[in-house]
Formats: structure tokens, sequence, C-alpha cells
């Protein structure tokens, strides 16, 4: 009766979790606290209150929160959202994270920590958590100011760090112990993430595109999550975490139109499962580890509030941000988070690290959430402070350092040749890797799909022959592509170099089959170091000589691969100039101004759902204005005054800081006062008009039965003459038989009226 065991261990965690979980929602903590104290509560190591004892179910319970925790990471994450935080953004947000890791790793020579531990104290503490850090953001009503924008754009970007670190993590100690070397793991990172994304970005769109024509509400998501579970056992037989697999698939879906859908359908399975995660870590986590070590944990916590504003602060700076503002943004970004977790788990299960740093990873986790929000609401008293005292030489480099930018930004742009060049090194860099995913990982893809392929006796090596040849055909259209890139580029230095030269004309040929030369000495070297030569790979050799061939269909392959280049460029472009929720528009400094741009979501009770805007008068009572309204994942700008506002709609508004609090509190009032909908009890019924009613002889447009019951006339039958959807200008008599539509309440109502 194990599974009953499982039943009610599942049963236990989420029960616990649900109550610890709004004990701290009322306490103005964040859940995963309560999460995590509720798992410390229960778990194994704290008899004689230890309702779950059993290890082994316990880690199942949080891998399979740590698939969904990561699929709901991912789906906030996409190219889409990349390209519009910028890559000074990025280069910033690596930037803190080296930085943070070199200050870890002093912290850790200083305390004596070994290499290994280190890494894995620096791989938690890089990390923030996005999840605490919006919440605190929209709590204080900086969600769109720009220092709230950036700050939360750096926590996203850190997720991307994580999965980094992830795989940097697991080449330095793996479970059988054998290590490999770090820019190994990224090379073969890179060709992962490029081949599952390249293939999902393909797969997923149209599966759903096509299921959402024909196919209920209730398949897509039953794919989507069997999806989910797939690409995670394959980053898992990769070599890589399950949560890689799982993040890559919520960034996929976040690229595609069903976004909205998936994460409405996905919404409940994530709160559950991710709290199923957190108490599960917090189950681990032995008390009189973290009583032992508070010395340790309140060290470290205090270095990570110093820590990461220097951090994050640097790495801001380094982009042209000034120090006002970068200071604002690392104050911000102080609470960790899931990632955490994640990377703590992983080293403990490992054997890399103790067990004791799951309760330091918790103890630091409870420091800087508690901390966090502190800092955030007096960032900009702080960074005014610390910026009246700075050194003056401090001041006066800063502003040399930002007109130097300038004078870079400007010379870029005019560098004609890098603009001319930069797009193709870009797809050259995308197809090595392609192609290196799909030569470095065809043995285990060959594992999997050696069942499912042809097998005859006179020819045991048959589905081997046809599994390589199909990859070899697979990966053909990329390698003309990568040389029609390096021809292209070839041909422009060959012609800028020897621009001028008076043997110009001679020289350019000559030294664009020079450059032709060395960079295919390049591309053969790199496949003769990806092509695997053992094994199953030993009909390559005879598939490529057959291979040959193909090369007439080069045209053909050439017009594929621009179709599909296309393709995936229209799917990541597309709803680039739509303005929604995750597009808030980055107001400039307005403090001056004392307005405050906050947003809400109206809970399904809200007293206000059902009414329109100017029913509620926001205006004339808090003084504060609407300034858009989300729907579904559709921004509407600028409302007019009879929009009807409903249940989990986010309402953007704008007015001075107290004004929008008034206004956030008003439309979140939920007293459950108002009737559900009765929509499932919709049906038609007969009313016959007595004689001497007062509607006889009058129009439907005069009785107004809509507006008065809410009623819809279907029809009505006069004396055998049935008028089938009667138009406003049809008149009653008495004894027609009204087929009216609507709820048994509102039938009942115009029923009565009708015999009184």
């Amino acid at each position: 009766m194990h599974g009953i065991d499982f039943i009610k261990d599942l049963a236990v965690v989420m029960l616990v979790a649900g109550l610890v979980g709004w004990a701290c929602h009322r306490a103005g903590l964040s859940v995963v606290v309560g999460y995590l104290l509720a798992g410390i509560a229960i778990g194994p190591h704290t008899p004689p209150f230890s309702l779950v004892t059993d290890i082994p179910r316990i880690e199942i319970l949080a891998q399979v929160g740590l698939i969904f925790l990561m699929f709901s990471i991912g789906m906030g994450l996409s190219l889409r959202k990349l390209r519009r935080l910028g890559l000074s953004l990025v280069l910033a947000t690596f930037t803190d994270a080296i930085v943070m890791y070199n200050l870890t790793r002093a912290l850790g020579v200083a305390i004596g920590l070994s290499p290994v531990e280190t890494a894995f104290l620096a791989g938690m503490l890089i990390v923030s958590s996005s999840a605490i850090i919006s919440k605190v953001l929209q709590d204080l009503g900086a969600m769109h100011e720009k220092s709230g924008l950036l700050a939360l754009g750096v926590a996203v970007l850190e997720d991307v760090v994580a999965i980094v670190m992830l795989a940097v993590l697991n080449s330095l100690v793996s479970i059988s112990g054998a290590k490999v070397s770090i820019g190994t793991t990224l090379g073969l990172l890179g060709a992962f993430i490029v081949l599952a994304g390249i293939g999902g970005m393909l797969i997923v769109p149209w599966l759903l595109k096509k299921m959402s024509h024909s196919a209920g509400e209730e398949l897509p998501t039953i794919v989507v999550a069997g999806l989910l579970f797939v690409l995670a056992f394959l980053a898992d037989r990769a070599g890589f975490s399950l949560a890689l697999g799982a993040f890559m698939l919520g960034a996929i879906v976040a690229e595609t139109p069903h976004k909205t859908q998936v994460g409405r359908a996905f919404e409940g399975m994530r709160d559950v499962f991710s709290a199923v995660f957190f108490v599960s870590i917090g189950m681990l986590i032995d008390l009189r580890a973290v009583v032992d070590s508070w010395l340790l944990i309140l060290g470290v916590g205090v270095f990570v509030l110093v820590a990461r504003p220097i951090a994050v602060t640097t790495g801001m700076m380094l982009i042209g941000s000034s120090m006002r503002e970068s200071m604002r943004v690392g104050l911000s970004v102080t609470p960790q988070g899931e990632f955490s977790f994640i990377i703590a788990q992983m080293g403990v299960v490992a054997g890399a690290i103790p067990p004791k740093y799951q309760a330091l990873d918790v103890g630091v986790s409870l420091i800087t959430t508690l901390v966090g929000p502190l800092l955030t609401r007096r960032s900009e008293a702080i960074s005014n402070w610390v910026v009246t005292r700075q050194p003056r030489w401090l001041g006066d480099w800063e502003g040399y350092y930002h007109r130097w930018l300038d004078r870079m930004q400007q010379r870029e742009r005019k560098n004609i040749m890098w603009q001319l060049s930069k797009k193709r090194f870009m797809q050259i860099g995308v197809e090595m890797l392609l192609v290196t995913g799909l030569l470095v990982f065809s043995e285990q893809v060959f594992a999997l799909v050696s069942d499912y392929l042809p097998a005859q006796s006179n020819f045991p090596r048959g589905a081997e022959l046809i599994f390589w040849s199909a990859l070899a055909l697979i990966a053909l259209a990329p390698l003309v592509a990568i040389w029609r890139n390096i021809s292209a580029l070839s041909l422009l230095y060959a012609q800028v170099s020897t621009q001028g030269h008076p043997k110009g004309a001679k020289l350019a040929p000559v030294v664009e089959a020079g450059l032709k030369g060395v960079a295919g000495l390049l591309l053969l070297l790199w496949l003769g170091a990806i092509l695997p030569i053992s094994g199953m790979a030993r009909w390559l050799p005879l598939v490529a000589m057959l291979l040959v061939g193909f090369i007439l269909l080069r045209r053909r392959l050439i017009f594929w691969h621009s179709k599909l280049e296309v393709e995936l460029s229209e799917m990541i472009e597309q709803g680039d100039q739509k303005f929604t929720g995750t597009t808030a528009p980055w107001m400039a400094a307005h403090s001056e101004w004392n307005l405050a741009l906050t947003d809400c979501v109206l809970p399904d009770l809200a007293d206000c759902r059902g009414r329109t805007l100017g029913e509620l008068a926001l205006r004339s009572k808090f003084g504060c204005t609407v300034a858009g309204v989300e729907r579904q994942g559709v921004m509407v700008g600028n409302p007019t005054s009879d929009m009807v506002l409903y249940p989990r709609d986010k309402v953007l508004l704008l007015g001075d800081p107290k004004q929008v609090a008034a206004g956030k509190e008003f439309l979140q009032e939920a007293s459950g006062a108002a009737s559900a909908s009765n929509f499932d009890e919709v049906r038609m019924e007969a009313v016959t008009l007595p004689p001497g009613s007062e509607l006889n002889n009058h129009t439907l447009a005069e009785v107004t039965l809509s507006r008065t019951y809410g009623l819809q006339v279907a029809g009505i039958n006069r004396g055998g003459l049935r008028i089938l959807n009667p138009g406003g200008e049809v008149k009653l008599f008495a004894g027609d038989d009204v087929r009216v539509l609507g709820s048994p309440d509102q039938i009942s109502a115009f029923r009565s009226a009708v015999q009184k």
C-alpha cells in the first residue's frame, strides 16, 4: 500500500502548506518562508511532530514540484522579453554575477571552505528571487518606476545565470563523481539549449495551434504537461538537471500566442506543486543544523545584504546608469529565492556539500526576505545619502566614463562593417550550436528511438543506418547555411580590406579564397571534435559518402532553411508592438511630480466586478485615474468610462501614492456579498400573457424586457404562428406564448409581474 502512503504524505504537505502559508500572508511575510517553516515542522528531523518520514517519497515530491516551479519561471522569461530588456542589462547582470562570485570566493577562503563548497555557496548567493522581488515592488507601488523595472529585469536575467550555474556546478561534481571541464560543459549546455529550443519552437506552437482549432481547452493542457515531463527527462538524460528542461519548455511556450491560455490552465498546478517543492525542501532540513550553524547563517546573511547591492551597483554603473539609480536597483534585489534551494539540493544529493548548507540557505533566505523589503522601501534615501557623501574624484570619474560610453556607442553606430556583419556572426554561432547539439547528443537520442526503428535479420545495422542518414540530412541544412554566411563574410572583408589598393581587383579574390580556406579548416577541426566516433557512429563515414548525392539538392536545402529562419524570426518578433502587462511603460523619473503608477489584480469575489469605470468613479472618490486594463494578456490603454471590470483584470492606476493606494484597496475589496453566476441554470421557458395584461399592444422595444428583467425574447407563439427572434417593432398581445431566455429567478420575476 505504498501508493496510499504517498497520497497521505501529499495530503499532509498540501494542508499544512496552505495553513502556514495563509498565516504568513496575514503577517505580511512571503509564503515561501511559510512553506519552508512548514516543511521543517512536519519533516522527519523534528519528532514528535514528524508527519512525513519517508525520505525517498519526499525527494519524489520535491522533483515533481521542481518541474512545475521551473516551468512557471520559464513562462515569465522569453526571448522577446530578453530583447526588450536589452543587451546592456544582460551585461550588467552577468557582471554583478561575476563580482558576487568573486566576493563569495573571498568569503569562502576567509572561513576555510573547500573550493567545491565555495563554488556551491557562490551559486546559492548570486541569484535573487524574482517572485519575492516582484511582490515587494508591487506592494510598494514601484513596479513601474525605472529603478523598479531595472531591478525586476535583473532578477529575471539572474534566472538565466542560475541555469548556467547549475550546469557549471554539475560539471564540478556529478553523482558519479566524474568531472568535466567548465568550457566543455558550457559548450554542451549551449548546444542542448539551441537544439531543444529550435526543435521546441517548431513543434510546440504548431501543435498548440492545431489543437486549439480542433480540440477542447483541456487537451492542449494535457499535451503541454506531457511535453513538460518529456523535456525534463531529456535534459536529465543529456547530463543536465530536470530544472533545465522544464525551464526551457516554459520559455518556449512564452513565445507562443497561447501563453495566456496555458498560463491560466497551469496556474493552479503551479501553485500546488510550487508549495510541494518548498515544503519538501523544508522537510529535508534538520532543525538542529540550523541551530548549530546560527552564527554562520547570521554572518552569511549580513554578507549578502552588503555584497549583493555592491555587485549589482557595479554592474549597473558599468552600462552607464548613475550611482543613485544603480544603488536603488542593488538594494531592491537582495532576497534569495527559488534557484538557491535548487542549487543547494543538487549539491547535497550529489554529496558535494554537507546537508547543513540547506539549513544555511533557508536561514539566509529568511534574513534577506525579512530585511529586503525594508531596503527597497528606503533605497532612495540610502542612495541619496551615499551620493551626497561620495568623494569628488569618484563623481568626476563617473562623468568621464559616461561620456566615454556615449562616444563608443556613436562609434559603433557609425561602424558600417560591424553593422553589416554582426547578424551573420550571430547566425553562424547559433547554427554551429545546433549542429553540435545534433551530433553530441546523437547517441542518447538513438538509445531513445532505437526500439521504434525497423530491424531486419538480414541487415542487422539497418536501424543505425536509417538513423544516421536522417541525422546527417537534418544537419546538412545548417551546415550549408554556415558556409553561405562564411562566404558572404569573406567576400565582404576581402572587398573592404583591398579597397583603395592599386591591385585591389586582383587581391580581393585571393584574400577571399584565403579567408574561406582558413574558415573551412576551422570547420573541419570543429566537426572532427564533435563527431561521435565509437559504437553506433561507425556508419557515419559511409553515410557521409552517400550524402554527397544530396549536394544536388543544395538549392532546395537553402530554401528550406531560409523558410525555417523566417518562421522562427516571425515567432520571436510577433507581438512586440502590443502593449501588454509585460511591456509596462518606462516612465521617466517623476519624483518631483509626486506621481505613482501601480497595478492591482481584481480578486474573484471583488465587489466592483461587473461594474463600469464610470459607476466606480475612482477619480471623484480617490483622485486616481485608470491608465490601462489588462485582460487575458491584452492591454486596453486609456479605457473609457463604459468599460466593465471583471475578476482577474489587472488595473493600472495613476495618481499620487495616497490616491493609488486608496484606489487599489477599494478595487480589491471582496466581501462576497454579490450573487454568484448562474450561467449553468440559464434556460428557455414559455410565459403566456393573460387577458388584460399591461403588455398588451406594446412593442418589445417599449416593454424593454432585457433592461427590466434581464430576459431575451427568443420567440412568440401566436395561435400557431411562430415568430422566431422577433425585432423590437413586434407587438405583444394577450394570449401570446412568449419564449423568454434567462435564469430561473429572472423568469420567475417576469411571470409574477405578468400574472399581477
